[in-house]
């Protein structure tokens, strides 16, 4: 009996120290994990960077008389955009400004069919919650409900990674992915990779198809597939137009919110909504859709009406 006590005594007395190895090996494997998420990143930077220097005499080539690079699959169930672009901000600058949600949110209401996005700080990961519907006026109860689940996958000093991804989308479109990447140039440079698809069910290439028969017969997207009889340049349509013009679109939303960065807050949405419609309208054979006027007075109508219903009422 007299040996209880005695085991008792050591097992107290062991406990703070298999406490203490607990806590180092969960350490050690935090920060193994840590270690491998920022050796992964610097492969995925150097691959962007390699990517670059294959892609550089073909942007200095651009059709688009600017260093930027637009590319589609031609699949009508997983249509697919791609940007490439040297943009003209410093990397620090636009890491700090797109790992933020909000910042997603001010730029992707540029579009005219996004007419209010919300982000959720509650949801994990961060939600957002947009509302997409025609590229006119409309009640937001008309709208189609889309939610991003935003991440910011890699943040290192030489690379940057986010990427939004919704599971449904409205009429019959699902696993949607924004995907945006980003290394250094130089101090004044970056060049991105901007990736856009979604997925289309029977029902949404049947609506596809209708709208490409009919209102969105004449609509086309950037890449030259040939020569008309004049010897102009023949367009491609279909869903390669439809995955292009919205990946052009999105690309110029984050250059406009980046440009109007340090414009004064009272005046910053103005100047990016009509900066962005001036982007869009140097491609106006693909993505003109209103006149200046109609569009701001749209745009700035949707933020006084998700401004007053974000107010509470007192």
């Amino acid at each position: 009996m007299r040996s209880f006590p005695h085991v008792f005594h050591v097992t107290r007395r062991q406990t703070p120290h298999h406490g203490a190895l607990f806590w180092l090996a969960h350490a050690a494997v935090l920060l193994t994990l840590l270690l491998i998420a920022t050796e992964v990143s610097a492969q995925q930077g150097a691959g962007l960077k390699a990517q670059y220097e294959q892609m550089a005499p073909q942007l200095a080539r651009s059709p688009f008389q600017r260093p930027i690079l637009l590319s589609s699959v031609d699949d009508t169930e997983r249509p697919t955009g791609e940007m490439h672009a040297i943009v003209a901000h410093g990397f620090p600058a636009l890491s700090a400004a797109l790992q933020r949600a909000d910042a997603w949110c001010e730029l992707l209401t540029l579009p005219a069919n996004v007419k209010r996005c919300v982000v959720d700080d509650d949801a994990k990961p961060l939600t957002l919650h947009m509302a997409v519907g025609r590229k006119f006026d409309q009640p937001i109860e008309d709208a189609y409900a889309l939610d991003f689940r935003f991440q910011v996958i890699a943040a290192q000093p030489q690379y940057l990674l986010v990427e939004m991804s919704a599971a449904k989308g409205p009429m019959g479109t699902s696993d949607y992915h924004l995907t945006l990447e980003a290394i250094p140039l130089d101090a004044r440079r970056s060049f991105i990779r901007l990736r856009y698809a979604y997925a289309n069910n029977m029902a949404a290439r049947l609506a596809t198809s209708a709208y490409l028969a009919t209102s969105g017969r004449e609509k086309v997207g950037f890449t030259v597939v040939g020569r008309d009889g004049d010897g102009g340049p023949r367009y491609v349509g279909g869903i390669q137009g439809i995955a292009e013009r919205n990946t052009m679109r999105y690309f110029l939303a984050i250059e406009s919110y980046l440009d109007t960065l340090p414009t004064p807050a009272d005046r910053r949405l103005d100047k990016r909504l009509r900066d962005w419609y001036a982007a869009t309208e140097r491609y106006a054979r693909q993505l003109h859709e209103q006149t200046l006027d109609e569009y701001v007075t749209m745009k700035l109508k949707e933020a006084r009406r998700q401004v007053a219903q974000a107010t509470p009422v007192r």
